[in-house]
């Protein structure tokens, strides 16, 4: 067993749920802390290690819980997301920007041995070449979340070269999860287009038929985080976060992915506020540094994501295909 005090914050959200029990697993419950603002928040995965209620924003509060645990690593997920972002711009800023600070102020203080920090295809913008992207771009978000994300990569690479903090990073794309509802995303749709199969037959999508968008297998993702996490150092040489790619797909890709299993699956199309941020990302991007630095691959394809979806949300909802 791997000797390390790991503290997630975030962690009652949709990648941190999945990834407290994947860390769990490889360094054992009591080793990991996982925090978020609310102790229902942390519901579903609480009683299985050490866990505490959190504002990452209360940079005394970090202090307190990083010495008292001893940890040795951070991953640092606490954020508001995209659509989320648009609605509360200000809030959003203050939340992903003033706690990633304190975590990084922090860690220094520490000597925390690693820090993960999750950027997004939101730091992107409609100036970014949107097919093929390459890890080195034209980046200018439109987006209180993308302009939090960019600016949190600079201020991580700042802090490797100031201050020799090892903060790894990812730009997730858009995540698909049976396991845990999404909070607030543009790209939320490929979620909830699964459960309203199973439930209703019929989807009403806030994004046009052929909007294509970088998407990924949580599975994957999971994965993927700990793979570069545990990767020795001189394999990361890129200190602004890591393009990471599997998959690119429209919703309609998806609505006829899902008619493979359920034939009478309908779809529907009224394109909101979420469209535009849609436009300023990606339809596809290049992931090559990571793959060539460490490695990664995919092994999670429309077809097996839907697969998989459907198979596990018929288990957690009782609905029979």
């Amino acid at each position: 067993m791997k000797k390390e005090r790991i503290l997630i914050t975030g962690a009652g959200g949709q990648i941190g749920t999945e990834l407290s029990t994947a860390l769990r697993n490889v360094y054992s419950d009591c080793n990991v802390f996982v925090t978020d603002k609310s102790v229902e928040a942390l519901r579903s995965i609480k009683d299985a290690g050490p866990y505490a209620v959190l504002d990452a924003t209360d940079g005394n509060a970090v202090l307190e819980v990083i010495k008292a645990n001893n940890i040795t690593q951070v991953y640092h997920l606490a954020a508001l997301l995209s659509a989320t972002g648009e609605r509360e711009p200000k809030y959003t800023w203050d939340t992903n920007m003033s706690g990633l600070l304190n975590i990084l102020e922090v860690s220094c203080q520490e000597k925390i041995s690693k820090i993960y920090w999750p950027s997004s295809i939101a730091a992107f913008g409609p100036t970014t070449p949107r097919n093929n992207t390459p890890q080195k771009t034209i980046i200018e978000p439109t987006t209180m979340y993308g302009i939090s994300k960019f600016s949190g990569e600079l201020l991580c690479q700042y802090y490797f070269k100031k201050h020799g903090l090892d903060i790894r990073s990812l730009r997730y794309p858009g995540l698909i999860s049976w396991k845990t509802i999404p909070g607030g995303g543009t790209t939320d749709y490929a979620v909830e287009i699964f459960y309203e199969a199973l439930k209703s037959k019929s989807y009403t999508c806030f994004l046009s038929a052929n909007t294509y968008l970088p998407m990924m297998y949580m599975d994957d993702a999971i994965r993927g985080t700990i793979e570069l996490m545990e990767s020795p150092l001189e394999k990361i040489l890129s200190r602004m976060a890591y393009n990471i790619s599997a998959m690119s797909f429209s919703p309609e890709d998806v609505a006829k992915s899902i008619r493979e299993y359920i034939p009478e699956f309908q779809i529907k199309y009224k394109p909101d506020y979420r469209q535009e941020i849609a436009n300023s990302w990606p339809e596809n991007i290049d992931d090559t540094e990571a793959r060539e630095d460490w490695e990664w691959a995919h092994k999670f394809n429309l077809k097996d994501m839907t697969r998989c979806m459907l198979y596990h949300l018929t288990e957690k909802l009782g609905t029979i295909t």
